[in-house]
């Protein structure tokens, strides 16, 4: 579910074009704004940021542009490192219009969450895609309490540390908007039972190419792929988990 089985980008892309779609965004305002720091860059930015002042009066696409701006490199390496690993089973079980409804709204209810709470402040401005995979979480929680056809024990144990490493850290790390990270879980936590009616578990069998006859083509070594994943799983696991200690203790100097 979170194994990435691809063969190549192109076959990932091909799979997944919203998860791609957004990263590639992420990458490509990255370099505008941050990065290369053209003047394009700095109108887009002041354009696009959360300001809840602006919001205030009546700019109200920066619920939703904000979503995909960023504060720096690491800022934006985690959030699309996030997407890349948790959205593709998502973006196949609810396809592609619920997927992007879903990230796009629980992303907008993280910045409504900032507007609610934080105050109207000239200077307080808010980048990142942060509600949205929190939200992507949310969703997923849903699945581990309510929805277990969906979602085996193995990915459910990954997704519930995970969270709970990412809930702690949302608290112990300076600058982070905790606001977006709270309303943006419960965003895609009160989102379960509407996108994830009629859904199907993830397979990667779906992303299989077919034959001349539209079937299946058969993988004589798919226990041993199988087999092998599970061990996988476990040095994604760890490694994730010792990534967000390390952000978590030293996010201040990236």
């Amino acid at each position: 579910m979170f194994i990435r089985s691809e063969k190549s980008l192109k076959e990932f892309i091909h799979f997944y074009p919203i998860v791609s779609t957004i990263v590639i965004i992420h990458i490509v305002l990255l370099l505008l704004v941050n990065i290369l720091s053209l003047p394009i860059g700095n109108i887009i930015y002041q354009w696009g940021v959360g300001n809840n002042f602006y919001i205030q009066q009546g700019e109200y696409w920066r619920l939703l542009t904000s979503i995909f701006l960023h504060a720096g490199l690491s800022h934006a390496l985690f959030n699309s490192l996030a997407l890349v690993l948790f959205g593709p089973a998502l973006e196949q079980m609810l396809g592609k219009p619920k997927f992007i409804i879903t990230y796009l709204l629980a992303g907008l209810a993280g910045n409504l969450g900032t507007y609610i709470i934080e105050p109207a402040s000239y200077f307080t401005t808010y980048v990142g895609a942060s509600g949205s995979i929190y939200g992507l979480f949310g969703l997923y929680l849903f699945m581990v309490l309510f929805r277990k056809h969906l979602i085996d024990s193995q990915n459910a144990r990954i997704v519930v540390t995970i969270l709970v490493i990412g809930l702690i850290m949302t608290f112990i790390r300076p600058g982070i908007n905790i606001s977006a990270h709270l309303f943006g879980f419960l965003g895609g936590l009160a989102l379960g039972p509407l996108v994830l009616a009629n859904t199907q578990p993830f397979s990667v069998w779906r992303n299989q190419r077919r034959n001349n006859s539209g079937s299946v083509q058969f993988d004589p070594n798919r226990w041993q792929k199988k087999r092998a994943n599970k061990n996988v799983l476990k040095i994604v696991l760890w490694t994730a988990f010792v990534f967000l200690v390390v952000l978590g203790i030293f996010g201040r100097f990236l």
